[in-house]
């Protein structure tokens, strides 16, 4: 079964996220007090642990939160998930908006071990229903 590992967010865009108990996702805005909060398609970024896993080998001690991801799931390989696939996360349902997208120039990890797997590996949705999401809860994918 598919599920959320942690929930993080970050009160200033450039820094690394940190996990949470829970957040609160709104419809037009994303993560309540996430820094990437907005009326646009990268309301949340979801990653997941397997990915992070392959990073552990050249880095250890990455902390949840590094890739600046909201969300770290297992279970599920997000980046192999079409755009527009809608996914119930707690008592959320989330549509994928992108997949992957272009590392900051200033990226922490890209500079401490030469590769970073969220241009390639993280995803990127938007709210369609609200409520929270806490460390976890399930995630299934909803079929149309």
């Amino acid at each position: 079964m598919a599920s959320v590992v942690a929930v993080c967010i970050s009160e200033k865009k450039g820094t690394m996220k940190h996990p949470v108990d829970h957040i609160d996702v709104k419809m037009h805005h994303g993560i309540v007090g996430d820094a990437h909060a907005g009326d646009w398609h990268r309301q949340i970024s979801l990653l997941a642990q397997e990915s992070v896993d392959k990073m552990k080998a050249v880095f250890p001690d990455i902390p949840i939160g590094a890739f600046a991801e909201n969300i770290l799931t297992e279970g599920i390989i997000v980046h192999s998930l079409p755009i527009g696939t809608k996914l119930a996360v707690g008592e959320t349902l989330l549509e994928v908006t992108q997949i992957g997208k272009e590392c900051h120039a200033d990226c922490a990890i890209r500079k401490q071990v030469g590769d970073c797997v969220m241009p390639r590996e993280g995803v990127f949705a938007i709210v369609l229903k609200e409520g929270a999401i806490r460390s976890g809860d399930a995630i299934t994918i909803v079929e149309e």
